[in-house]
Protein backbone atom coordinates (compact mmCIF):
# COMPACT_ATOMS: atom_id res chain seq x y z
CA UNK A 1 0.00 0.00 0.00
CA UNK A 2 1.50 3.42 -0.95
CA UNK A 3 2.69 5.48 1.99
CA UNK A 4 0.40 8.37 1.05
CA UNK A 5 -2.57 6.00 1.37
CA UNK A 6 -1.47 4.53 4.69
CA UNK A 7 -0.70 7.84 6.42
CA UNK A 8 -4.26 9.09 6.05
CA UNK A 9 -5.56 6.41 8.40
CA UNK A 10 -3.51 7.71 11.35
CA UNK A 11 -4.16 10.69 13.61
CA UNK A 12 -2.32 13.03 15.95
CA UNK A 13 -4.94 13.25 18.70
CA UNK A 14 -7.55 10.97 20.24
CA UNK A 15 -10.37 13.24 19.01
CA UNK A 16 -9.10 12.99 15.42
CA UNK A 17 -8.49 9.25 15.72
CA UNK A 18 -11.98 8.62 17.03
CA UNK A 19 -13.60 10.61 14.23
CA UNK A 20 -11.58 8.72 11.61
CA UNK A 21 -12.58 5.41 13.20
CA UNK A 22 -16.27 6.28 13.32
CA UNK A 23 -16.25 7.65 9.76
CA UNK A 24 -14.51 4.55 8.40
CA UNK A 25 -16.94 2.28 10.24
CA UNK A 26 -19.96 4.10 8.83
CA UNK A 27 -18.45 4.12 5.33
CA UNK A 28 -18.14 0.33 5.25
CA UNK A 29 -21.56 -0.29 6.82
CA UNK A 30 -20.23 -1.55 10.16
CA UNK A 31 -22.59 -1.68 13.12
CA UNK A 32 -21.42 0.84 15.72
CA UNK A 33 -21.95 0.74 19.49
CA UNK A 34 -20.69 3.46 21.85
CA UNK A 35 -19.76 2.96 25.49
CA UNK A 36 -19.30 6.52 26.84
CA UNK A 37 -16.96 7.21 29.72
CA UNK A 38 -19.20 8.22 32.63
CA UNK A 39 -16.91 10.68 34.42
CA UNK A 40 -13.93 11.85 32.35
CA UNK A 41 -13.36 14.14 29.37
CA UNK A 42 -10.47 14.38 26.97
CA UNK A 43 -7.50 16.69 26.69
CA UNK A 44 -9.49 18.97 24.37
CA UNK A 45 -12.65 18.72 26.47
CA UNK A 46 -14.05 16.09 24.12
CA UNK A 47 -16.25 13.16 25.10
CA UNK A 48 -14.46 9.88 25.74
CA UNK A 49 -15.76 6.43 24.83
CA UNK A 50 -14.89 2.87 24.01
CA UNK A 51 -16.32 2.36 20.51
CA UNK A 52 -17.16 -1.01 18.97
CA UNK A 53 -17.45 -1.58 15.22
CA UNK A 54 -18.81 -4.91 13.95
CA UNK A 55 -18.14 -5.94 10.34
CA UNK A 56 -19.93 -9.04 9.11
CA UNK A 57 -22.99 -11.12 9.87
CA UNK A 58 -24.63 -10.37 13.20
CA UNK A 59 -25.03 -14.11 13.84
CA UNK A 60 -21.47 -15.12 12.86
CA UNK A 61 -20.26 -17.94 15.06
CA UNK A 62 -16.60 -16.95 14.71
CA UNK A 63 -15.17 -13.55 15.67
CA UNK A 64 -11.80 -11.87 15.12
CA UNK A 65 -11.29 -9.06 17.66
CA UNK A 66 -8.79 -6.21 17.20
CA UNK A 67 -8.25 -3.80 20.12
CA UNK A 68 -6.41 -0.49 20.31
CA UNK A 69 -5.35 1.82 23.10
CA UNK A 70 -5.23 -0.64 25.99
CA UNK A 71 -2.24 1.47 26.98
CA UNK A 72 -3.67 4.87 26.06
CA UNK A 73 -0.72 6.61 24.37
CA UNK A 74 -0.09 3.45 22.32
CA UNK A 75 -3.51 3.92 20.72
CA UNK A 76 -2.29 5.98 17.75
CA UNK A 77 -0.78 2.85 16.19
CA UNK A 78 -3.72 0.55 16.88
CA UNK A 79 -6.32 3.10 15.83
CA UNK A 80 -4.60 3.73 12.49
CA UNK A 81 -4.47 0.02 11.72
CA UNK A 82 -8.14 -0.37 12.65
CA UNK A 83 -9.14 2.47 10.32
CA UNK A 84 -7.06 0.92 7.54
CA UNK A 85 -8.76 -2.46 7.99
CA UNK A 86 -12.22 -0.87 8.07
CA UNK A 87 -11.41 0.47 4.60
CA UNK A 88 -10.02 -2.87 3.36
CA UNK A 89 -12.93 -4.39 1.41
CA UNK A 90 -10.79 -7.32 0.35
CA UNK A 91 -10.25 -8.24 3.98
CA UNK A 92 -13.98 -7.97 4.62
CA UNK A 93 -14.69 -10.34 1.73
CA UNK A 94 -12.16 -12.85 3.05
CA UNK A 95 -13.80 -12.72 6.48
CA UNK A 96 -17.24 -13.27 4.93
CA UNK A 97 -16.00 -16.32 3.02
CA UNK A 98 -14.45 -17.69 6.21
CA UNK A 99 -17.69 -17.20 8.13
CA UNK A 100 -15.93 -14.86 10.54
CA UNK A 101 -17.00 -11.40 11.73
CA UNK A 102 -14.53 -8.62 12.52
CA UNK A 103 -14.96 -6.72 15.78
CA UNK A 104 -12.90 -3.60 16.46
CA UNK A 105 -12.75 -2.06 19.94
CA UNK A 106 -11.36 1.46 19.63
CA UNK A 107 -9.60 3.00 22.63
CA UNK A 108 -9.86 0.51 25.50
CA UNK A 109 -8.30 3.33 27.56
CA UNK A 110 -9.69 6.51 25.99
CA UNK A 111 -8.52 8.76 28.85
CA UNK A 112 -4.87 7.76 28.44
CA UNK A 113 -5.20 7.96 24.65
CA UNK A 114 -6.48 11.54 24.81
CA UNK A 115 -4.22 12.78 27.61
CA UNK A 116 -1.14 11.02 26.17
CA UNK A 117 -0.65 8.76 29.16
CA UNK A 118 -0.07 5.02 29.11
CA UNK A 119 -2.28 4.64 32.19
CA UNK A 120 -5.91 5.57 32.79
CA UNK A 121 -7.60 8.31 34.79
CA UNK A 122 -6.70 6.54 38.05
CA UNK A 123 -3.02 6.08 37.12
CA UNK A 124 -3.83 2.39 36.54
CA UNK A 125 -2.10 0.27 33.93
CA UNK A 126 -5.06 -1.58 32.42
CA UNK A 127 -2.95 -4.55 31.36
CA UNK A 128 -2.18 -5.15 35.05
CA UNK A 129 -5.75 -4.49 36.25
CA UNK A 130 -7.36 -7.85 35.41
CA UNK A 131 -6.31 -9.39 38.70
CA UNK A 132 -8.40 -11.27 41.23
CA UNK A 133 -9.12 -8.51 43.72
CA UNK A 134 -10.80 -10.97 46.06
CA UNK A 135 -7.41 -12.52 46.78
CA UNK A 136 -4.14 -11.05 48.11
CA UNK A 137 -2.51 -9.05 45.34
CA UNK A 138 1.01 -10.01 44.25
CA UNK A 139 3.98 -8.17 45.74
CA UNK A 140 6.81 -6.73 43.66
CA UNK A 141 9.78 -6.29 46.01
CA UNK A 142 12.08 -5.32 43.14
CA UNK A 143 9.83 -2.36 42.34
CA UNK A 144 9.83 -1.29 45.99
CA UNK A 145 13.63 -1.35 45.88
CA UNK A 146 13.96 0.79 42.76
CA UNK A 147 10.93 3.09 43.25
CA UNK A 148 12.73 5.83 45.23
CA UNK A 149 15.10 6.29 42.29
CA UNK A 150 12.46 6.31 39.54
CA UNK A 151 10.78 9.61 40.37
CA UNK A 152 13.53 12.14 41.15
CA UNK A 153 13.10 15.53 42.78
CA UNK A 154 13.33 17.25 39.38
CA UNK A 155 12.96 16.38 35.71
CA UNK A 156 15.26 15.68 34.01
CA UNK A 157 17.01 14.08 36.98
CA UNK A 158 20.08 15.70 38.46
CA UNK A 159 23.47 14.21 37.62
CA UNK A 160 23.68 12.58 41.05
CA UNK A 161 20.18 11.09 40.79
CA UNK A 162 20.89 9.73 37.30
CA UNK A 163 24.23 8.26 38.43
CA UNK A 164 22.64 6.51 41.42
CA UNK A 165 19.98 4.89 39.23
CA UNK A 166 22.47 3.82 36.55
CA UNK A 167 24.71 2.32 39.22
CA UNK A 168 21.84 0.15 40.47
CA UNK A 169 20.87 -0.86 36.90
CA UNK A 170 24.50 -1.77 36.13
CA UNK A 171 24.68 -3.89 39.26
CA UNK A 172 21.42 -5.73 38.62
CA UNK A 173 21.15 -5.66 34.81
CA UNK A 174 18.69 -4.11 32.35
CA UNK A 175 16.49 -7.21 32.43
CA UNK A 176 16.06 -6.88 36.19
CA UNK A 177 15.34 -3.15 35.80
CA UNK A 178 12.71 -3.72 33.12
CA UNK A 179 10.98 -6.45 35.12
CA UNK A 180 11.14 -4.45 38.37
CA UNK A 181 9.35 -1.51 36.77
CA UNK A 182 6.99 -3.13 34.29
CA UNK A 183 5.90 -6.39 35.91
CA UNK A 184 3.16 -4.52 37.76
CA UNK A 185 2.72 -3.40 41.36
CA UNK A 186 -0.38 -2.99 43.53
CA UNK A 187 0.92 -1.07 46.53
CA UNK A 188 1.73 2.48 45.31
CA UNK A 189 -1.21 4.27 43.61
CA UNK A 190 1.06 7.09 42.44
CA UNK A 191 3.79 4.74 41.22
CA UNK A 192 4.56 3.32 37.82
CA UNK A 193 2.74 0.30 36.35
CA UNK A 194 0.16 0.40 39.15
CA UNK A 195 -2.37 -2.39 38.66
CA UNK A 196 -5.06 -0.82 40.82
CA UNK A 197 -6.87 -2.15 43.85
CA UNK A 198 -10.21 -2.71 42.15
CA UNK A 199 -11.52 -3.19 38.61
CA UNK A 200 -11.50 0.03 36.56
CA UNK A 201 -14.19 1.37 34.22
CA UNK A 202 -12.24 0.05 31.21
CA UNK A 203 -11.94 -3.38 32.83
CA UNK A 204 -15.68 -3.52 33.52
CA UNK A 205 -16.59 -2.18 30.08
CA UNK A 206 -14.33 -4.58 28.21
CA UNK A 207 -15.99 -7.47 30.05
CA UNK A 208 -19.42 -6.06 29.14
CA UNK A 209 -18.42 -5.93 25.48
CA UNK A 210 -17.04 -9.47 25.47
CA UNK A 211 -20.20 -10.80 27.14
CA UNK A 212 -22.54 -8.83 24.88
CA UNK A 213 -20.88 -9.60 21.56
CA UNK A 214 -19.31 -12.96 22.39
CA UNK A 215 -22.28 -14.78 23.88
CA UNK A 216 -23.34 -17.71 21.71
CA UNK A 217 -20.22 -17.61 19.51
CA UNK A 218 -18.00 -20.64 19.10
CA UNK A 219 -14.62 -19.05 18.38
CA UNK A 220 -12.76 -15.88 19.39
CA UNK A 221 -9.38 -14.80 18.02
CA UNK A 222 -7.90 -11.62 19.54
CA UNK A 223 -5.16 -9.29 18.27
CA UNK A 224 -4.28 -6.51 20.74
CA UNK A 225 -2.03 -3.79 19.26
CA UNK A 226 0.75 -2.33 21.43
CA UNK A 227 3.91 -0.24 20.95
CA UNK A 228 7.12 0.56 22.78
CA UNK A 229 9.17 -2.66 22.91
CA UNK A 230 11.55 -4.24 20.43
CA UNK A 231 13.18 -3.24 17.13
CA UNK A 232 11.83 -0.24 15.20
CA UNK A 233 8.65 -1.17 13.33
CA UNK A 234 8.80 -4.91 14.04
CA UNK A 235 5.59 -6.41 15.39
CA UNK A 236 6.48 -9.08 17.92
CA UNK A 237 3.59 -11.52 18.32
CA UNK A 238 3.34 -12.18 22.06
CA UNK A 239 1.18 -15.02 23.35
CA UNK A 240 -1.92 -13.91 25.29
CA UNK A 241 -3.09 -16.78 27.42
CA UNK A 242 -2.39 -18.95 30.47
CA UNK A 243 0.94 -20.63 31.15
CA UNK A 244 -0.13 -23.85 29.44
CA UNK A 245 1.81 -25.64 26.72
CA UNK A 246 -1.33 -26.81 24.93
CA UNK A 247 -2.72 -23.31 24.58
CA UNK A 248 0.65 -21.85 23.56
CA UNK A 249 1.05 -24.53 20.87
CA UNK A 250 -2.45 -23.81 19.60
CA UNK A 251 -1.60 -20.09 19.33
CA UNK A 252 1.63 -20.82 17.48
CA UNK A 253 -0.26 -23.08 15.10
CA UNK A 254 -2.38 -20.07 14.15
CA UNK A 255 0.18 -17.24 14.07
CA UNK A 256 3.44 -19.13 13.56
CA UNK A 257 6.33 -20.51 15.53
CA UNK A 258 7.75 -17.02 16.08
CA UNK A 259 5.05 -16.25 18.66
CA UNK A 260 6.90 -15.45 21.89
CA UNK A 261 5.86 -15.98 25.50
CA UNK A 262 6.36 -14.03 28.72
CA UNK A 263 6.50 -17.34 30.58
CA UNK A 264 9.62 -18.81 28.98
CA UNK A 265 11.65 -15.62 28.55
CA UNK A 266 11.36 -15.55 24.75
CA UNK A 267 9.45 -12.24 24.72
CA UNK A 268 10.86 -8.72 24.97
CA UNK A 269 8.14 -8.21 27.60
CA UNK A 270 8.70 -9.10 31.24
CA UNK A 271 6.48 -11.65 32.98
CA UNK A 272 3.35 -9.66 33.86
CA UNK A 273 0.31 -10.00 36.11
CA UNK A 274 -3.34 -8.92 35.70
CA UNK A 275 -3.40 -9.12 31.89
CA UNK A 276 -6.55 -8.24 29.94
CA UNK A 277 -6.88 -11.60 28.18
CA UNK A 278 -8.04 -13.04 31.54
CA UNK A 279 -11.41 -11.39 30.87
CA UNK A 280 -12.12 -13.99 28.16
CA UNK A 281 -12.29 -17.20 30.25
CA UNK A 282 -14.02 -15.26 33.01
CA UNK A 283 -16.82 -13.96 30.76
CA UNK A 284 -16.89 -16.58 27.96
CA UNK A 285 -15.70 -19.78 29.66
CA UNK A 286 -16.71 -22.16 26.87
CA UNK A 287 -15.50 -20.21 23.82
CA UNK A 288 -12.61 -21.50 21.70
CA UNK A 289 -10.09 -18.69 22.33
CA UNK A 290 -6.60 -17.77 21.15
CA UNK A 291 -4.92 -14.37 21.16
CA UNK A 292 -1.73 -12.40 20.64
CA UNK A 293 -0.46 -8.94 21.44
CA UNK A 294 1.37 -7.37 18.52
CA UNK A 295 4.11 -5.21 20.06
CA UNK A 296 5.70 -2.71 17.66
CA UNK A 297 9.14 -1.33 18.42
CA UNK A 298 9.82 2.39 18.55
CA UNK A 299 12.82 3.66 20.51
CA UNK A 300 15.49 1.78 22.51
CA UNK A 301 14.14 0.47 25.81
CA UNK A 302 16.04 2.92 28.08
CA UNK A 303 14.51 5.87 26.17
CA UNK A 304 11.01 4.39 26.46
CA UNK A 305 11.42 3.83 30.20
CA UNK A 306 12.74 7.37 30.62
CA UNK A 307 9.70 8.74 28.78
CA UNK A 308 7.45 6.84 31.18
CA UNK A 309 9.43 8.07 34.18
CA UNK A 310 9.03 11.64 32.95
CA UNK A 311 5.30 11.17 32.50
CA UNK A 312 4.92 9.80 36.02
CA UNK A 313 7.03 12.64 37.41
CA UNK A 314 4.61 15.04 35.70
CA UNK A 315 1.68 13.13 37.22
CA UNK A 316 2.96 13.84 40.74
CA UNK A 317 4.11 17.37 39.85
CA UNK A 318 1.08 19.07 38.26
CA UNK A 319 2.68 22.44 39.02
CA UNK A 320 5.23 21.89 36.20
CA UNK A 321 5.28 24.73 33.65
CA UNK A 322 3.87 24.35 30.16
CA UNK A 323 7.26 24.15 28.47
CA UNK A 324 8.35 21.25 30.65
CA UNK A 325 4.98 19.57 30.21
CA UNK A 326 5.27 19.85 26.41
CA UNK A 327 8.78 18.35 26.39
CA UNK A 328 7.67 15.40 28.52
CA UNK A 329 4.59 14.74 26.38
CA UNK A 330 6.69 14.94 23.21
CA UNK A 331 8.97 12.25 24.65
CA UNK A 332 5.91 10.05 25.37
CA UNK A 333 4.67 10.55 21.80
CA UNK A 334 8.04 9.48 20.35
CA UNK A 335 8.25 6.48 22.70
CA UNK A 336 4.93 5.01 21.55
CA UNK A 337 4.46 6.13 17.96
CA UNK A 338 6.80 5.74 15.01
CA UNK A 339 5.96 8.91 13.13
CA UNK A 340 7.15 7.88 9.67
CA UNK A 341 5.52 6.47 6.55
CA UNK A 342 7.77 3.40 6.62
CA UNK A 343 6.73 2.59 10.19
CA UNK A 344 3.02 3.14 9.47
CA UNK A 345 3.16 1.02 6.30
CA UNK A 346 4.80 -1.78 8.24
CA UNK A 347 2.36 -1.85 11.13
CA UNK A 348 -0.69 -1.86 8.85
CA UNK A 349 0.77 -4.73 6.81
CA UNK A 350 1.71 -6.78 9.88
CA UNK A 351 -1.57 -6.30 11.77
CA UNK A 352 -3.57 -7.11 8.62
CA UNK A 353 -1.49 -10.24 8.09
CA UNK A 354 -2.14 -11.33 11.69
CA UNK A 355 -5.86 -10.78 11.23
CA UNK A 356 -5.89 -12.86 8.03
CA UNK A 357 -4.18 -15.70 9.88
CA UNK A 358 -6.71 -15.45 12.68
CA UNK A 359 -9.81 -15.53 10.51
CA UNK A 360 -8.74 -18.80 8.92
CA UNK A 361 -8.14 -20.65 12.18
Amino acid sequence: MPASQTARYFARSYAEARQKFLAAARACGAALTEFPHPTETGNEGEALAMDVAWVGAADASRVLLVTSGTHGAEGFCGSGTQVAMLADTGLHSDCHRAGCALMFIHAVNPYGFSHLRRVNEDNVDLNRNFADFERPLPANPAYAEIAPMLLPSQWPPSCDEHTALMKRVTERGMGWFQAAISAGQYQDPDGMFFGGQQATWSNYTLRRILARFGAGRTTLRWVDVHTGLGPWGYGEAIYMGPDEARQLNKTRAIWGGSVTSIYDGSSTSANLTGLAWAAVPQTLPTIDYAGIALEFGTLPLPEVLDALRGDHWLHVHPEADENQRALIKQAVWRAFYGDSDEWRDGVVAQVTDAVRKGIGA
